[in-house]
């Protein structure tokens, strides 16, 4: 029976990794980068869950199909609504512009991928493009509960242009992209 600190610990380690992964992530992840069972990861979630119920927190866990997801509590959904509602009639913010932009150059790309070119958690700002209808995720093919984001034929239209290709110098910034990772790739090679 593990101790009240290690419950406390592993806990901690859950709610951080599920606020960074910001959408939801399986059990057998979370077991994995916390170097445990999924059984002891599952109990941590429903404790976890009722401490933030119990205590009446902002935030929540939902648990569906063996995945897991830190949400806003539903008591606070009037402020939350009250937040992404001005978030949707305000003009696009310089951080959601640039999100747009590594989306519409780089697209269709991961989530990790425009976090690493921005340097900074961007799932709010996602989920924002995404409410906007400016971009689109579909599941990642090569990899189970991730996704790929792209943007819409509506962003397309509204910028007037008739695909991502004719972005102003799209195919000179996705070769420096290219470039940059194929670089980076062999330099990791010739030293590892």
């Amino acid at each position: 029976m593990p101790t009240e600190k290690a419950r406390e610990s592993l806990e901690a380690k859950i709610e951080a990794l599920l606020f960074v992964h910001g959408e939801p992530i399986t059990l057998k992840r979370l077991a994995t980068l916390s170097k445990t069972s999924e059984e002891k990861i599952k109990d941590s979630l429903v404790s976890l869950r009722q401490t933030l119920a119990e205590t009446k927190r902002g935030l929540a866990i939902t648990l569906h199909d063996g995945r897991a997801e830190l949400v806003t509590s539903a008591d606070q959904s009037p402020l939350v609504s009250q937040l992404v509602k001005e978030e949707l009639d305000n003009r696009l913010t310089p951080a959601s512009l640039e999100t747009l932009s590594v989306v519409a150059y780089l697209g269709p790309c991961s989530r990790a991928l425009i976090e690493y070119v921005r340097g900074v958690n961007s799932a709010f700002i996602l989920r924002s493009l995404l409410i906007r209808g400016l971009v689109e995720r579909k599941p990642d093919p090569k990899r189970s509960n991730s996704y790929l984001y792209q943007p819409t034929f509506d962003f397309l239209r509204h910028v007037g242009l008739g695909s991502q290709n004719d972005l102003p110098e799209f195919e000179k910034y996705r070769e420096l992209v290219r470039s940059y990772f194929e670089g980076n790739e062999r330099v990791e090679q010739e030293n590892g």
